[in-house]
């Protein structure tokens, strides 16, 4: 899969919960850190998602948020 996005990460599916509109996918990076994404539910049933996958987390933004106390 080739995208012009420069933030993909390749990580494992931990855990997809369902919804009844949108799916939350938690996926555990090789670092162990977590990314979780929500997505529409069609979208995850159709990319037939489950633990144990190997995917990849594409992040595109035009920004990037950092607070500090």
């Amino acid at each position: 899969m080739r995208l012009s996005a420069r933030n993909q990460l390749e990580g494992t599916v931990v855990s997809v919960e369902h919804g009844a509109v949108m799916s939350t996918v938690v996926i555990r990076l090789s670092g162990g850190q977590e990314v979780v994404s929500a997505i529409t539910k069609d979208s995850a049933e159709g990319l037939d998602l489950a633990e144990g996958d190997v995917v990849t987390a594409v992040i595109k933004a035009t920004e990037v948020m950092i607070g500090k106390d």
